[in-house]
């Protein structure tokens, strides 16, 4: 039982640094919204897909990823 507790924790701690790293980042001024970024606003209907922003962050994660394993 100590592993799954020991593992819970981590996973909170996880949760919690994820949290504020987003927290943090939606007062940054062009996160969310690069270039390559879709959207759509007609009339009550607005779409909103943030490719860009999508791709930025897989290719941080995976080189804080690639750093990690070494």
């Amino acid at each position: 039982m100590a592993g799954i507790g020991k593992a819970l924790v981590f996973a909170g701690i996880a949760i919690a640094i994820a949290g504020l790293a987003i927290w943090g980042l939606s007062s940054a001024p062009y996160f969310g919204r690069l270039p390559g970024d879709i959207y759509i606003r007609r009339g009550n209907f607005t779409f909103y897909f943030p490719l860009a922003t999508s791709i930025l962050i897989s290719i941080i994660a995976t080189i804080l990823f690639s750093l990690m394993r070494r």
